[in-house]
């Protein structure tokens, strides 16, 4: 099942917005985390660099094939094996992953999803025991260039608290801002 559309602009647009190494260290990833999950990869704007930044693998999640073959394409080109790519359906069939069995999960831009609940909850089964999960979203704002509708979007504390009530400790007590246009929470599964 696709989840509701999220604005996503075209790639040289959206490369544009961030600076993904600074963006997930602020989400509490480090290099001595071991897997992580990227769910809803897209271009791969994180997987890349979270891939050159851990010791283990990133899993990357999505359900376009296209998107796929982008982040397949990147992971090539930059001689990375630690990528996995997998085409998946994650909002109706899950990760694939056994529970407790990666480090740090992503969860970018996609809590507009219809059941951001299911999602968090697939996210905390797969996270190891202080595993660390990293939230962004576009800001709540209508004059941001893109993203999901405002119907759809969620608001920080509607994120903060989805993660709260799947069981997430929150790790940083403050919205993180990650201008220009999204903001972030880091979370830990205690």
């Amino acid at each position: 099942m696709k989840t509701r559309e999220s604005g996503m602009p075209d790639e040289p647009i959206w490369s544009g917005f961030f600076s993904p190494e600074q963006t997930l260290v602020r989400l509490g990833l480090t290099g001595s985390c071991g897997d992580v999950v990227d769910f809803g990869c897209g271009y791969g704007t994180f997987t890349i660099p979270a891939a050159r930044m851990v010791r283990g693998a990133v899993r990357a999640l999505d359900i376009e094939p296209v998107m796929i073959e982008a982040t397949t394409r990147k992971a090539e080109r930059e001689g990375l094996n630690n990528v996995r790519v997998d085409l998946r359906d994650f909002v109706a069939d899950g990760a694939g992953l056994p529970p407790d069995s990666v480090d740090y999960v992503m969860l970018f831009n996609i809590l507009h999803c219809e059941q951001p609940d299911g999602l968090l909850r697939e996210a905390y089964r797969i996270l190891s025991q202080g595993g660390r999960l990293g939230i962004m979203h576009w800001n709540y704002d209508p004059a941001t260039p893109r993203g999901p509708s405002m119907d759809i979007r969620p608001r920080p504390e509607q994120c903060r608290n989805w993660a709260q009530d799947a069981g997430f400790r929150i790790q940083v007590f403050n919205k993180i801002d990650l201008p220009p246009y999204h903001y972030g929470w880091a979370m830990e599964k205690p």
